[in-house]
């Protein structure tokens, strides 16, 4: 008999955030015990890697059945455009599921906080000298966080890759058999 696979390694646990949703609503970390969460950072504005990133996160959502306890929470890099009407907006543009997918807005401390040291993301402010267009405004990680129901980091995924859908939706299928 062989062995089944190895539980997901644990990177640590999330800290409790405060920050604001695409319909204003507030948002806490308690909103997503209990649920596996898939988390990622992206901006509104970004022409580089967020549209892949978001378009591969719709994939995974389209991959699970609707009942599945699977929240999806992406985080702006970028407050001081992205207010929870032009996250409304892009959520629309994707199609996303409001019920489960949440676009997160609020102070750039706040934010901060959840990234850097809550999903242990790299995410900063793009030198202007640096910048390649008028878009081009941060840098930030281009990773998928899978995140337990009890806020444990479980997983990182390559978020622009091909595969990075499938990856993501075996990996939460692994941890709904560790339930």
């Amino acid at each position: 008999m062989r062995p089944g696979p190895r539980p997901l390694p644990m990177y640590g646990a999330m800290p409790d955030f405060t920050l604001q949703d695409q319909n204003g609503r507030t948002a806490r970390l308690a909103d997503l015990r209990g649920k596996i969460s898939v988390a990622d950072v992206i901006f509104t504005r970004c022409a580089g890697e967020c549209p892949v990133m978001t378009a591969h996160m719709q994939a995974i959502e389209k991959l699970l059945p609707k009942e599945a306890p699977v929240e999806f929470v992406s985080f702006t890099t970028d407050p001081a455009h992205d207010t929870p009407e032009i996250l409304k907006t892009y959520a629309l543009r994707y199609g996303a599921d409001e019920n489960r997918w949440m676009f997160l807005t609020g102070s750039k401390p706040a934010l901060r906080g959840a990234i850097i040291d809550g999903l242990k993301l790299a995410a900063m402010d793009k030198e202007v000298s640096q910048q390649q267009n008028p878009e081009d405004l941060f840098v930030h990680s281009a990773k998928f966080v899978l995140i337990d129901g009890a806020g444990q980091i479980r997983g990182y995924f390559d978020g622009e890759a091909d595969g990075a859908a499938a990856e993501v939706a075996a990996a939460i299928a692994q941890l709904e058999k560790e339930r």
